[in-house]
């Protein structure tokens, strides 16, 4: 099942949302850019190291990704969810949001193996973030998904907390697999940990942070 759309309309520019895939596709062209010895260089100063753990490397590796699949399977994501929470809070609220979210996921994939010496780059952990945003504020939006039978391909309409639910719990339970499990002798992988402290970090911020007058008044003529 791959989301493909959802059916929530925004009501303003998503003017954060179309920087950071901009950025995002930008850095990553610069990182096939490189030759193979330092492109490594690169990801590994950039990239966060639990190891070494520094502040500055939580951001930067935020921007940072491992393959064409993996920025473009992140930026879609952050496309469809990403424009309603910016709508909500407001371009510079949600640019914090989403770094914040970002932070958090790095600190969860921390704490689940602060021994790994593996780079850990993506967006993936702030755009968790904005899921849990999005399952709280549009719980009943519809995700457009297309779906394989058999040798067909379709699409259904699916509950958006039906979906990120699910979407979660598949991240939390490969995460606690991952306890203990160091990525550094698997050769990396999938930051199960950071998907779910950015999505648990995204429904408690969006809580915290108060939304845009706008969409406050739009709520207030629907009530």
């Amino acid at each position: 099942m791959f989301p493909l759309r959802d059916t929530q309309p925004s009501y303003s520019k998503p003017v954060v949302t179309v920087l950071l895939i901009v950025i995002n596709i930008l850095v990553f062209l610069f990182e096939i850019s490189l030759e193979p010895y330092s492109r490594n260089e690169f990801i590994a100063a950039y990239g966060l190291v639990p190891d070494h753990f520094s502040l500055l490397n939580v951001l930067t590796s935020m921007f940072l990704h491992g393959g064409w699949l993996h920025v473009l399977g992140n930026m879609w994501f952050l496309w469809i969810f990403g424009d309603n929470i910016e709508d909500i809070l407001g371009s510079a609220k949600y640019l914090l949001f989403y770094l914040l979210c970002g932070a958090a996921a790095a600190l969860a994939q921390y704490l689940g193996d602060p021994g790994s010496r593996v780079p850990m780059v993506g967006a993936s952990g702030a755009i968790a973030g904005v899921m849990g945003a999005y399952m709280v504020k549009f719980p009943h939006s519809r995700i457009v998904s297309l779906v394989t039978i058999v040798f067909f391909f379709t699409t259904v309409e699916v509950p958006a907390w039906l979906m990120l639910i699910w979407w979660f719990f598949i991240q939390f339970f490969n995460g606690v697999g991952t306890i203990g499990h160091s990525t550094a002798s698997q050769g990396g992988g999938v930051a199960f940990l950071a998907h779910v402290g950015g999505f648990l970090a995204g429904i408690a911020l969006i809580f915290l942070l108060v939304p845009r007058q706008s969409y406050t008044r739009r709520q207030d003529v629907h009530w």
